[in-house]
């Protein structure tokens, strides 16, 4: 991104660094940098999002792209919230071509002039939604299991596969049984919480949910119904703020906590008691990631703006260490992950209003790079591993597209992203 102070040369804006906006300056994208940006403006400011599986094939890289996503409002009255799901057709490439640079011009004569487009089905709901997610086995079992943490403390799953159905079948209305939870979790009470995951090694469907007096259950599909474990998992009174199945054992799972603890279990435990528990920052630790690719690693980000990555196969040791750890970001790590497609790329979003991307292949003592550093002052201490900044308001989520290598969706105060830079 690039800082317009109305001056023939322009400078870096880095978020820790820079002078903050004044009241009439905004941030401008700079297109070159992007393979594809699009703004999604939204009725009310939307805090957790994520993306639904769909049957338009994988490691797709041809424009215009379509993504399907979920996402819940915090509206200004309770009874005005919604789920909204979407359908993002129609969106272009954005990369700015030199204009000697001739080649592909067929390719992308269909980008030209093509409008995005946005079909939208929404659902009420009665109270705002602190976390959204769907289950990863929806293209191949059919339903699209979405699951609702509200303010209430009531965890709700719908099915969307009548509202996923509808935005590609003309004339399809969405029955109202579609329209309300297929099963709604009760067993923490009145206690709000953030934690929420579905096993990506479970088809029929396995959900964690944690709240912030620090318990956690797990929810099973029954033959006919669900089943949620009376007894909960629990190692202390701080809030549970983020939980993640392993993706490598599919009784194995993490949580972070606002006692700064990493801590993993495993659901056979009669004593529902945390099999190894790691003290990751002397902050809150806000949210992790569990690598798809290398089931060993575990991204942690922490509330003093550090996030790092740890390797589980150290956490038998008295005082592990993390594997790399950062404190680029000066506030609150808002959501890590891991890219599905490329073990060594993590998306970090921050209070600081910008999402990260870092690649830890990267080695520091690399020519190129310590070049640069050494050309460009105001890259002198910026880790070598920062492949890009994204700056969007008010930032809280932000989750990787598993069909389409390197798109982003990301949700904060303005809206919806969905972008795609030149560097992944």
């Amino acid at each position: 991104m690039e800082e317009d102070e109305g001056q023939a040369s322009s400078s870096i804006y880095l978020p820790h660094k820079s002078k903050p906006l004044g009241p009439d300056e905004v941030l401008e994208a700079d297109p070159s940098v992007y393979e594809m940006l699009h703004n999604v403006n939204m009725p009310w400011p939307c805090l957790t999002i994520d993306i639904l599986p769909d049957n338009l094939g994988s490691e797709r890289r041809k424009y215009p792209a379509s993504v399907y996503v979920t996402t819940a409002t915090q509206a200004a009255r309770a009874k005005d919230n919604e789920l909204i799901t979407m359908k993002l057709s129609g969106l272009a490439k954005t990369l700015v071509k030199d204009e000697d640079d001739e080649d592909d011009e067929a390719d992308d004569e269909d980008d030209e002039h093509v409008d995005p487009v946005m079909d939208s089905e929404t659902i009420p709901l009665k109270s705002t939604t602190n976390r959204v997610r769907v289950s990863p086995h929806a293209h191949e079992t059919g339903e699209y299991l979405t699951a609702l943490m509200s303010e209430t403390g009531e965890v709700m799953i719908y099915d969307l596969k009548s509202q996923y159905k509808a935005f590609d079948t003309p004339g399809l209305t969405v029955p109202k049984a579609s329209k309300r939870p297929i099963h709604t979790i009760r067993n923490h009470g009145n206690v709000e919480g953030y934690g929420l995951d579905w096993s990506p090694l479970i088809n029929t469907g396995a959900l964690l949910t944690g709240d912030c007096t620090g318990r956690i259950h797990v929810t099973s599909r029954t033959s006919t119904n669900w089943s949620t474990d009376k007894t909960p998992f629990f190692a202390s009174d701080a809030s549970i703020e983020d939980l993640q199945w392993s993706t490598g054992e599919n009784t194995v799972f993490a949580s972070a906590g606002c006692d700064g603890y990493v801590r993993i279990w495993d659901t056979r435990s009669k004593k529902h008691k945390p099999a190894l528990s790691v003290a990751a920052s002397t902050t809150d630790v806000n949210v992790i990631s569990w690598s798809s690719k290398l089931s060993y690693l575990l991204a942690s980000g922490h509330d003093d703006g550090s996030w790092g990555v740890w390797d589980l196969r150290n956490f038998g040791a008295e005082a592990p260490s993390p594997v790399a750890h950062y404190d680029f970001h000066k506030s609150a790590i808002t959501s890590i992950s891991f890219n599905p497609l490329d073990e060594s790329i993590i998306a970090v979003s921050s209070e600081d209003n910008t999402v990260t991307l870092w690649d830890l292949a990267v080695e520091a003592d690399d020519e190129e790079i310590a070049t640069q550093r050494k050309e460009t002052q105001e890259l002198y201490d910026i880790p070598p591993q920062l492949l890009f900044v994204h700056w969007q308001r008010d930032v809280k989520d932000v989750r990787w597209h598993r069909q389409i290598p390197g798109c982003l969706v990301s949700t904060g105060g303005d809206g919806l992203n969905v972008w795609k830079t030149i560097s992944v």
